[in-house]
């Protein structure tokens, strides 16, 4: 995440993007919203995207075969030898090769710490749990932006060093808290014949003896899962059509809300309104703690309000601010004027109501609803999709959005705002409440949709009449 506020400091730029740097001195033709598009500047940030993409098909192998714990393990070493490389890196291959091991470290941990966390979970907080694994997304963030905002001010300009070496803190926690953990439940029915190591464990995490229940029904989930050989040929029939187009629709949305712009690009943005370079990492500070603000809302209430009221609610929210956002731009900024503070200001409070918005709706949900629709048996393939899809969609949106800023300009907001009418309209439609509802028993709620129904409940009544 560190590496968006590093793409603003002007050592960094000078060093390994000289291109960029003399466009943003020298250059005063260029229009305010052009000045950033370099293929260069944009291939480091998406080589992460790349690489996590193919790791995250791998990782899917290793979290079926394995279990969840060496995909997590194996996410954190990458971790560590990505953050080693970019702080030591002298070119500009060294920073690209970095990012890439960083991206195999996040496609790992995205595709196997939600799968750990909501097979872990007790039904009942599974959504406030697995919002923590967003929440701790967005402090991370955070601290990056926090880290940025002090490492510029070092003489010598070798601030940059430090925050990207930095990520190898959160990542050796990672591994080193990897190693004590407990494989998850589910993972030791499917891999191992003994059911009573699961059933201790299961009495450990639950707080009760009274465990029987849920364990015939992981029992059941695993026999169903083992008949299966190829999860991805599986998941592409007709009775998991609901899940696989969640799988994808959902994270294809997450993308389009626009959040990446907001976030990759808060700093630049925020130059773009004409605020000096450190006003505009203090300004990713502060959109920083109202999302992981809000994301910590989320985690209160997603289990008692439920996924849907706060899709709606969020979505709202988002539609608004943007629409706002982009006719302040439109009307104020001009290809080469500046907005007044008066201005400024207000753009930076919309933008605050915008990330709250994604942070408790789309950003937590958008992990939170994938990992918990699965059932066991497609649960590996499917949370690979989600995150795959993720990715492509990840890069997709960091490798057209400078081009469509110089192009679109302000146009950008209204683009991705009537991405979230989309979304919002899909979720009042399509997605079904899935508040405590347990793991295993997620079937039902499709065929209880009043759309899904059509799809999933017709193949179990040509099952009745073969019979």
């Amino acid at each position: 995440m560190s590496s968006f506020g590093v793409t603003s400091m002007e050592p960094f730029l000078k060093k390994f993007f000289p291109d960029v740097y003399r466009k943003m001195k020298e250059d005063t033709k260029i229009s305010n919203y052009c000045k950033f598009d370099s293929q260069l500047l944009t291939s480091f940030t998406s080589s992460l995207y790349v690489a996590g993409l193919f790791a995250t098909f791998l990782a899917s192998s290793v979290t079926k075969a394995f279990g969840r714990k060496p995909s997590i393990l194996a996410g954190g070493a990458a971790f560590l030898a990505g953050s080693a490389l970019g702080g030591a890196a002298f070119n500009v291959y060294m920073l690209i090769f970095g990012r890439i091991l960083l991206g195999i470290g996040v496609g790992f941990a995205n595709q196997s710490v939600p799968l750990y966390l909501s097979e872990m979970a007790p039904p009942r907080y599974r959504g406030a749990i697995n919002n923590g694994f967003q929440f701790s997304i967005g402090i991370g963030a955070l601290v990056a932006n926090l880290i940025n905002f002090g490492t510029e001010k070092i003489e010598g300009g070798w601030g940059w060093r430090i925050s990207l070496a930095m990520a190898a803190v959160p990542a050796s926690i990672l591994t080193l808290g990897a190693i004590f953990l407990p494989e998850t439940p589910n993972s030791l029915i499917q891999n191992s014949s003994d059911h009573d190591k699961a059933k201790t464990l299961l009495q450990r995490i639950r707080g009760t003896g009274d465990v029987q229940a849920e364990l015939d029904d992981l029992i059941k989930a695993s026999s169903v899962a083992k008949s299966i050989n190829h999860p991805f040929k599986k998941i592409v029939q007709r009775k998991y059509r609901p899940q696989l187009v969640m799988a994808t629709a959902i994270p294809f949305f997450q993308q389009v809300t626009g959040i990446n712009v907001i976030a990759f690009y808060a700093p630049i943005l925020f130059r773009t309104i004409g605020i000096g370079e450190s006003a505009s990492l203090l300004s990713s500070v502060v959109t920083g703690v109202v999302g992981a603000g809000s994301t910590f809302i989320s985690m209160l209430i997603v289990d008692k309000f439920g996924r849907r009221a706060l899709f709606m609610v969020g979505g709202i929210q988002m539609f608004v601010s943007q629409m706002l956002v982009g006719g302040i731009m439109a009307a104020q900024l001009g290809d080469h004027g500046t907005v007044s503070k008066g201005y400024a200001y207000l753009v930076i409070f919309l933008i605050c109501i915008y990330v709250a918005g994604f942070g408790w709706s789309w950003g937590p949900l958008g992990w939170l609803v994938p990992s918990e629709i699965y059932q066991l048996e497609i649960r590996s393939a499917g949370q690979s999709i989600t995150v795959a899809v993720s990715f492509v969609f990840t890069f997709v949106v960091a490798q057209t959005f400078l081009s469509m800023l110089c192009h679109f300009k302000a146009g950008i907001f209204f683009f991705f705002g009537g991405w979230v009418v989309v979304m919002t309209a899909f979720v009042y439609f399509l997605l079904p409440e899935t508040k405590y509802v347990p793991i295993e028993q997620m079937e039902k709620v499709w065929k209880e949709h009043w759309f899904w129904k059509r799809i999933v409940g017709e193949e179990d009544d040509e099952i009745k009449t073969h019979h």
